[in-house]
This record gives C-alpha cells, sequence and structure tokens, in this order.
C-alpha cells in the first residue's frame, strides 16, 4: 500500500556535505525472518503469474505472433516480486529490455502488456513499442529501454527530480550484471552519490549478459562492491529467494528515505532461459541450468516454505495456479484479438522540432 509522502530534513537540500563514515560494503545476506501467510502466498501468486505470462510470451513468440527482441524472465522472478513489496505506489521503477516480470510485479494489467507484445493497438504503446518499450505512467513504471544501461541515468534523473520535488520517494533503477561494465553507470553513480539522491541501483547478476559469463568480463566479480570509490554501500542478496529480496530492499529504503543517498544492491539470480529467444545458449551446459531449477528455483523455494510451515496447502496452491493461468490464457485471448494499430498512429507520440 502506499504511504503517506513527507519532506526532507533541510540538512539533505541541496548539495548537502556529508557527516561520518559510509559503510561501503557488505557480505552475503540471505537469512530473513518468517513472512506472514497471506504475504508470502501473495509473492508466491506474483512470481508463478510472471512464469506463466513469460512462458505464454516464449510460445507466441514461437508462432511468429511476437517479432523483434523478446526477453524473457524466467528464474529471476523473486527479484522484482521481492523489491516491489518493499516499496510503495509513489515510488518509480526503470529497467532495461528484460522487463515484462517488472511491468507484472507493478500491477500493470497482463493484458496490456501481452497485447504490446503482439503489437496491438491495446497494448501499453499502442502496439509501436513492442517488448523492449513500456510504460506506465499511472503505475510510476518508466520503461523498458532498449540500449544497454542507457537507463541507468534517466533512473538517477528520476531520484534528482524526486529530490527536487521534496517528495520522500525512492527510485528503482534495475540493470544486468553485463551493463555493470558501462561507462555512464559510473557517471550515475558519481552524481547520485554527490547529490545524496535516493535511488536504489540493483543489479540483476544472472551470471551471463548477452553470453560471456562474468568471470570471462568483469575484473571485479563482486558486483555490490562497485559503488565504493564513490563511497556507496552495497550489499549482496540471494536472488532465489523472495524473502531475502524483500528484506535487503527494505534495508536499502530505509536508507534513500532517511537522506543517506544512493545504494547498490546486487541480486545473485539466473535466467533459465537465453539472454533473448534467438539465444540457443551454447555458452553454459544444460546440466548447469537443470541443477539451478533442481535446487535454487525461486517458487518452488516459496513453495516448500508454505508448504513446510502448513501457510498453505497443496489444493490451495493448484487453485492459485489454475487462477493464475486462466489469467494469462485472457491476456493472450486479448493480444491475438486487439486490432493492430491504425495507420495513423505512425504520427502519433513523435516529437517533432522545427
Amino acid at each position: 500500500m502506499a504511504q503517506s509522502r513527507s519532506k526532507r530534513s533541510n540538512a539533505t537540500a541541496g548539495t548537502a556535505a556529508k557527516s561520518g563514515s559510509k559503510k561501503t560494503g557488505s557480505s552475503t545476506r540471505t537469512k530473513k525472518s518468517p513472512a506472514p501467510s497471506k504475504e508470502l502466498i501473495e509473492y508466491y501468486r506474483q512470481m508463478l503469474l510472471i512464469r506463466r505470462f513469460e512462458e505464454r510470451a516464449g510460445q507466441l513468440y514461437g508462432m511468429g505472433l511476437i517479432g523483434g527482441f523478446c526477453h524473457l524472465y524466467i528464474g529471476q522472478e523473486a527479484v522484482v516480486v521481492g523489491l516491489q513489496a518493499a516499496i510503495t505506489e509513489d515510488d518509480c521503477v526503470i529497467t532495461g529490455y528484460r522487463d515484462h516480470g517488472h511491468m507484472l510485479a507493478c500491477g500493470m494489467d497482463p493484458k496490456g502488456v501481452m497485447a504490446e507484445l503482439t503489437g496491438r493497438s491495446g497494448g501499453y504503446s499502442s502496439g509501436k513499442g513492442g517488448s523492449m518499450h513500456m510504460f506506465s505512467r499511472e503505475k510510476n513504471f518508466y520503461g523498458g529501454h532498449g540500449i544497454v544501461g542507457a537507463w541507468v541515468p534517466l533512473g538517477t534523473g528520476l531520484a534528482f527530480a524526486e529530490r527536487y520535488n521534496g517528495t520522500n520517494n525512492v527510485v528503482l533503477t534495475y540493470f544486468g550484471d553485463g551493463a555493470a561494465n558501462q561507462g555512464q553507470v559510473y557517471e550515475s553513480f558519481n552524481m547520485a552519490e554527490l547529490w545524496s539522491l535516493p535511488v536504489i541501483f540493483v543489479i540483476e547478476n544472472n551470471h551471463y549478459a548477452m553470453g560471456t559469463s562474468v568471470q570471462r568480463s568483469s575484473a571485479l566479480t563482486e558486483l555490490y562492491r562497485r559503488g565504493e570509490s564513490f563511497t556507496i554501500p552495497g550489499e549482496q542478496v540471494d536472488g532465489m529467494d523472495v524473502l531475502a529480496v524483500k528484506e535487503a530492499g527494505e534495508r536499502a529504503v530505509k536508507h534513500c528515505r532517511a537522506g543517506k543517498g544512493p545504494m547498490l544492491l546486487e541480486m545473485k539470480t539466473y535466467r533459465y532461459r537465453g539472454h533473448s529467444m534467438s539465444d540457443p545458449a551454447k555458452y553454459r551446459t544444460r546440466e548447469e541450468v537443470q541443477k539451478v531449477r533442481e535446487e535454487r528455483d525461486p517458487i518452488d523455494h516459496a513453495r516448500d516454505v508454505l508448504l513446510k510451515a502448513k501457510m498453505a496447502d497443496e489444493e490451495a496452491l493448484k487453485e492459485i495456479d489454475r487462477e493464475v493461468r486462466e489469467i494469462v490464457s485472457e491476456a493472450a485471448e486479448f493480444a491475438q484479438q486487439s486490432p493492430e494499430p491504425d495507420a495513423s498512429e505512425l504520427y502519433t507520440d513523435v516529437l517533432i522540432e522545427a
């Protein structure tokens, strides 16, 4: 639920000087407190919705109903669900092109998301943005961006706007382990720390970027330490555990709302599919992927917690799956029945400067 907005103290207004030392890194934290059953059941439902939605999107892509690029989020669901549970409706979210899960976690309508994937007029960008370019001002979701790392400065700008306007809101700026090596990311780090901006930089480390492992592409593989030279504190989190993600998110949100500037969260996660639907993922073995599925799957983990703690039984979880499948089926049907954009749409939402 959204919380009331409050003004920041004068101590953090303007380019304020910082006092005291700042912790610049922490070891992996994965321990968490038990969540109330209703909360964990809701997280389970949201993760399952993202999983089933992405599975259907993959099917529609194979049928030729989705064109262009399509980057699925299967395996990484706990990251967005856990972090979304740590923020309010007034806070902002921005991410890259692996974005469908973020949209659903923000509460965007699955029908509108799927319609945009198929390029139909019922989509969030009227069928003109496709998989990588969807937005919802109503849900404070600012994309969906296709150029690697280019949205990180935009997320920093959103945080500047929140600070300038005197709100107490934070901005979640997601990017991957590959984008973590982009120069504009470090320029954003510097500006965010210099001006004590309320931005949480979330590195979704799925280990392979576009197809090159972190070990082969990054001199410093502990990505939560990337902010040390800017004195930005960082934390490494088990991104396959929704409760661990939520707790880390709450700590980061508290840090930002207190006017202490940015924070960096490295989510150790894993994608089961290739970088995009056109990627055969030959840079890793099937055995590796299967091992992660069997031992670390975020949905199975939440399911086990629910059953062992007797927060839910098998029949209740099966009913959730049935409900989710129905929602996804309706979204796919809506997407296929929605008309293609009218030709006149070529001239709308286009800025022309004289």
